[in-house]
């Protein structure tokens, strides 16, 4: 049975999404982000695009462990906009996500639960019409060797498969490797059994 601890899921490019109730309508926009900064930014752009909007209501996951996230109504009654689009971002499983769903007032009051469920809605529009990706957690090791052993270390990179990320070839052979963090253990394991090898503290 692999384990799966270290895979999450996200997207790569942004989607779109909408929902209609009683005249008012809800535009909604899923988008990759990877800081709080970008999150700002991107929350920021669809406030000044869309400022004749009633509402800009988001929320946002991030990080593999899935444990940094925000929900906001923005002016709604409390718990009815951010909360249901967090739920969808959570019952996708998705993180290093933020949907942002901006609500033009048909004139016509949808009452708490006509909210929630509006809101869920178009967030689940933009989450259908998205393309998700499976990501592992990845971590880097770096170790030095001597110019020697290059044939034992280099079996075992064939035979493990990480990602090269760089390598030296001055007094000392240097190389970074990046791979699977349930993986790394192992190729530690292996780098560590050959003479001369140390890795970076």
């Amino acid at each position: 049975m692999e384990d799966r601890s270290d895979v999450y899921r996200t997207v790569d490019i942004p989607a779109e999404g909408e929902y209609y109730e009683k005249r008012s309508k809800f535009l909604a926009f899923l988008e990759p982000v990877h800081s709080l900064e970008e999150v700002k930014e991107r929350v920021e752009f669809y406030q000044k695009k869309y400022y004749d909007a009633r509402h800009c209501c988001y929320a946002y996951m991030l990080g593999p462990e899935r444990k940094e996230f925000r929900a906001n109504d923005n002016g709604e009654p409390s718990g009815t906009a951010g909360k249901p689009i967090l739920g969808q971002i959570n019952s996708n499983e998705l993180t290093d996500v933020l949907i942002v769903v901006i609500r033009y007032f048909g004139g016509i009051k949808l009452g708490t639960s006509g909210l929630i469920v509006a809101y869920k809605m178009a967030a689940a529009d933009a989450i259908e019409h998205a393309e998700i990706v499976e990501k592992t957690v990845d971590e880097e090791v770096t170790f030095y060797f001597e110019y020697p052993f290059m044939n034992s270390v280099m079996r075992i990179v064939k035979e493990e498969n990480p990602a090269i990320v760089s390598q030296g070839y001055d007094n000392d052979c240097s190389m970074t490797l990046r791979i699977r963090k349930n993986m790394m253990p192992r190729l530690k394991a292996r780098l560590d059994k050959v003479d001369t090898l140390r890795f970076e503290e």
